[in-house]
């Protein structure tokens, strides 16, 4: 299971520093500044869930039937809350209106909420060691 996240990990973090070079360059001039700045939102949330991956992928104390668990609300997050953002800040180079299918966007943030609750609980339940705090 770990490969499986960390080469996750690393195919989002790969797809947002491509998108964030698309959006600051090829965007700039078809889309509103407002539209970038939702795009960026949505590259940076992205990334920031491909680090969390890599860190999920390479902690040793949760155990895998949890990192599973994780992997699955951290991808599916991703994939609803920036996909959706892509589309809607792209909405005007489409003929597909991505307004009508935001609502998922929420859905995407709240599965990444449940995702860092879940890590919160889990090293929470992480047996202290002989460390000196």
């Amino acid at each position: 299971m770990n490969k499986t996240i960390l080469i996750t990990a690393s195919i989002l973090g790969l797809i947002s520093i491509i998108l964030g070079a698309f959006g600051a360059h090829a965007l700039k001039e078809l889309i509103t500044v407002e539209a970038q700045k939702t795009f960026e939102t949505g590259v940076r949330y992205q990334m920031y869930h491909a680090l969390l991956l890599l860190f999920i992928g390479n902690v040793s104390n949760v155990q895998v039937k949890n990192k599973k668990i994780l992997f699955y609300f951290v991808l599916f997050g991703v994939i609803l809350f920036s996909g959706s953002i892509y589309g809607l800040a792209t909405n005007s180079l489409s003929s597909f209106d991505f307004k009508t299918i935001g609502f998922i966007t929420p859905i995407g943030g709240l599965f990444l909420i449940i995702a860092w609750g879940l890590l919160f609980v889990n090293l929470l339940k992480m047996k202290p060691k002989n460390d000196i705090f």
